[in-house]
């Protein structure tokens, strides 16, 4: 029965030593110093061509690591991947025109641009590690959080698809005033640099509070997208993974879709349908009704916990 009932859990059979987190971790690691260091080493403005070639690129990277995971975990670790990365993908482009609004309102060179989203993208993958971490412990210790999210998720989806573009004022935001009030805040940018010393006393410039604004951003997107991919893969890695790759890409696709807001009208609706669709998954798999999702044929290179745990079960290894 306890096989059984973990089986009713995507991603619960899943398996990744720490060994395998550190290489993905490195990997991980290596593309963002290369993107900084290699490829954006100097500031400068990025433009549409580029923005184009960068998105397709990160594109590649994150449905080729897909496929990786078919060889590597087999077709229902890849199906939840792919799955989890096109909603994460999806719910980010709304990300990406809060963060046109807050550049544009503090009128960041568009030089400059690059540079602070980076480091918004990193300090990101930070944050949804610790929301990814805590969400599946959260989940595995009390299965009612099941209902609560999933509810949510219902609500959020019904705002998000009925409501109009509400005006954002990053004035407003609480972030900008905690910044404001631990430190100092120069008038001027100091080309890429988040700090500065002016008469022995350092000051924040702009560009760090556009930082600590687009993380802040960051955190309240992750309450909707994080809670949506727990609901088809509880495997921390599956989730993770997919987050990395979908949002590693962002920084391009802001420089594709920036100007291009009024004209995606059916945004929101697409949106919130996503986020409906999977909060009532949640919901339903609460009362166990579970929403099979058609998983994708592939070579089983490795067995999954649940597969040792059959065959141990078989030996008489287990008893209860």
């Amino acid at each position: 029965m306890l096989l059984a009932s973990a089986s009713n859990v995507p991603g619960a059979d899943i398996v990744v030593a720490p060994w395998e987190w550190a290489l993905f971790v490195g990997f991980v690691a290596l593309l963002i110093l290369a993107d900084l260091f290699l490829f954006h080493r100097e500031a400068h403005e990025i433009s549409l061509k580029e923005a184009a070639v960068s998105t397709a690129a990160w594109v590649v990277i994150g449905l080729g690591f897909g496929l990786f995971c078919w060889w590597w975990l087999g077709g229902s670790a890849a199906t939840q991947y792919f799955t989890g990365y096109v909603i994460e993908k999806s719910l980010s482009v709304d990300n990406v025109f809060v963060w046109a609004v807050i550049l544009g309102y503090f009128a960041v060179p568009r030089a400059n641009q690059h540079r602070v989203l980076f480091w918004g993208i990193f300090g990101a993958l930070v944050l949804r590690a610790i929301f990814i971490f805590t969400g599946v412990a959260l989940l595995q210790r009390f299965e009612v959080l099941l209902l609560v999210f999933g509810a949510f998720l219902v609500f959020t989806g019904w705002r998000v698809g009925t409501h109009d573009e509400t005006e954002i004022h990053p004035e407003r935001n609480p972030a900008l005033k905690l910044v404001r009030r631990v430190m100092p805040v120069t008038a001027e940018f100091h080309g890429t640099r988040f700090t500065v010393v002016q008469a022995g006393k350092r000051y924040a410039t702009p560009m760090l509070v556009v930082l600590v604004l687009i993380e802040a951003t960051d955190v309240v997107f992750a309450v909707d997208s994080i809670p949506a991919i727990l609901a088809i893969s509880r495997s921390q890695f599956i989730v993770f993974s997919s987050n990395a790759f979908a949002i590693l890409g962002l920084r391009s696709l802001y420089f594709m879709l920036a100007g291009a807001q009024d004209k995606l009208v059916h945004l929101n609706k697409g949106l919130g349908v996503i986020l409906a669709y999977v909060g009532v998954k949640m919901l339903l798999s609460w009362w166990g009704v579970h929403i099979a999702t058609p998983h994708l044929a592939g070579p089983h290179r490795r067995g999954t916990r649940g597969d040792r745990d059959r065959l141990a079960a078989s030996r008489g290894e287990i008893h209860s």
